[in-house]
C-alpha cells in the first residue's frame, strides 16, 4: 500500500468518486471499508497518520459499556456487546479475552455485582467470553496479588474483550485498499467544493509532504474528523452550529509489579461516579480513564494535573502499594467526540453517547 500511488489515483482531475471520506480514524477508515466492499470507489483522507487522535489513546478495551448498565442503557450495551463480539469474529487476531477482577469491601457489593454481570453475560446473547463468578476474599488476593487486603468481603470476575486499537485502525486501511478503495494519509482537507445547484461535490486537499492541491470531485463527502469535525462543518457553512464537544481522557503507564497478574482491575464506581480499568497491556500496567470536557479540541492534548492526581487516588486505593508521580512510565491523553448539548455546562457522563 505504496502512498504515492494512491495519491497518483487522487490526482485524476476527471473522475467523479461515489465517497470522499475526511478522517482517517476508527470511524473514517470504518466508513471507507464498508463503501469499498460495498463496490463504491471511495477515498479515504486523514490529516495526521491514521489513528492518529482518539483511535490510539483508548483503555485497549472492547466492551459492552458496563457503566452503562449501571445507568439503566440497556439498548446501548446490547449494541456494543454485538459490535464486540463482530470484533472478535472478524479479527481474532487482534481482540482477546480478559478477565476482570472487582473487589468488593462491602459484603452487599458482592451480591449487587454479581447480578449485575450475570444480566451483562445475558445480554451478550452467545457472543459472550465467559461467565461471571463470584469469589472469595482469599480468590482476589490470588488472581490480583497487589490488592488492598484490609476489608476485603470478596469479588465478581467477568470477562470482556481486549484490542490493539491503532493496529486494527491500519488493519481497515488495508482492508479498504484491497477492496479498491484509496487511502492517504498526511492529506490536509482545506476546503469543500460545491456545484451549482449549491451542494456539496468534492473536497480540496493539500498534500502535507510536498505542499501539492488536489480537488477531488465525488457524489457524497462524509465527515469523520472526530473532534474536529465542526472544522469541517465550518468549510461548507460557516455559521453552522457546534455540533461535537471534546472529552478527555487520560491514562497512566505503570510497571507491572501493580498488578502482578493476567487478570485486570475494575473499579465499578469511582468518586466522580465513573469506571476506572487496570488493565495489563504489553507487560505493562495501563490505569485510566478520565472523562473532562475540553473548550476546543486538540492534536496533541496534554494531560492536567488533577486528572493524573485523580487516577493515582483511586488506584491507591485498591493497589497495594499504592503508585505515586514517581511510578509513573508515562502518560497519554485523548480526546473523545461527544455530541454537544443544546445547553452549556453538562458533565461529560450526563451527555449522550447515542447517535445525534
Amino acid at each position: 500500500m505504496e502512498r504515492a500511488s494512491q495519491i497518483k489515483k487522487l490526482s485524476d482531475k476527471g473522475k467523479i468518486w461515489d465517497m470522499v471520506v475526511v478522517g482517517g480514524g476508527a470511524t473514517g477508515l470504518g466508513v471507507a471499508v464498508d463503501a469499498a466492499t460495498r463496490g463504491m470507489s471511495v477515498a479515504c483522507l486523514e490529516k495526521t497518520d491514521f489513528a492518529k487522535c482518539t483511535s490510539s489513546r483508548s483503555t485497549k478495551l472492547v466492551h459492552g459499556g458496563v457503566r452503562y448498565l449501571q445507568k439503566g442503557d440497556v439498548m446501548l450495551v446490547l449494541e456494543a456487546l454485538r459490535e464486540r463480539g463482530r470484533m472478535k469474529a472478524n479479527a481474532p487476531h487482534l481482540v482477546k479475552d480478559q478477565a476482570f477482577v472487582i473487589s468488593n469491601y462491602r459484603y452487599w457489593d458482592n451480591f449487587l455485582y454479581f447480578c449485575g454481570l450475570t444480566f451483562y453475560d445475558l445480554l451478550s446473547f452467545g457472543f459472550g467470553y465467559g461467565r461471571s463468578k463470584y469469589i472469595s476474599a482469599k480468590k482476589v488476593m490470588k488472581y490480583i496479588p497487589t490488592s488492598v487486603e484490609k476489608g476485603l468481603k470478596g469479588g465478581v470476575v467477568y470477562h470482556d474483550g481486549q484490542f490493539d486499537d491503532s493496529r486494527m485502525a491500519i488493519n481497515l486501511a488495508q482492508t479498504c485498499v484491497e477492496n479498491g478503495g484509496t487511502v492517504v494519509n498526511e492529506a490536509t482537507v482545506t476546503g469543500i467544493l460545491h456545484n451549482e445547484a449549491g451542494k456539496v461535490a468534492g473536497v480540496k486537499f493539500v498534500d502535507n509532504t510536498t505542499g501539492e492541491e488536489y480537488t477531488v470531485k465525488a457524489r457524497s463527502v462524509v465527515n469523520a474528523a472526530g473532534c474536529f469535525v465542526d472544522d469541517i462543518m465550518h468549510m461548507d457553512s460557516p455559521e453552522h452550529r457546534k455540533m461535537v464537544t471534546p472529552s478527555q481522557g487520560v491514562h497512566i503507564v505503570l510497571d507491572m509489579k501493580f498488578l502482578q497478574s493476567d487478570y485486570a482491575i475494575m473499579v465499578p464506581k469511582t468518586s466522580d461516579g465513573r469506571v476506572l480499568f487496570a488493565v495489563p497491556w504489553h507487560d505493562k500496567v495501563v490505569v485510566g480513564t478520565t472523562d473532562i470536557v475540553r473548550p476546543t479540541p486538540e492534536e496533541e492534548p496534554r494531560p492536567l494535573k488533577e486528572e493524573i492526581d485523580f487516577i493515582l487516588g483511586t488506584a491507591g486505593l485498591y493497589m497495594n502499594p499504592a503508585p505515586t508521580y514517581k511510578d509513573i512510565l508515562s502518560v497519554f491523553a485523548g480526546q473523545r467526540p461527544l455530541a454537544a448539548p443544546k445547553k452549556e455546562g453538562k458533565n461529560t457522563k450526563e451527555i449522550s453517547r447515542s447517535h445525534k
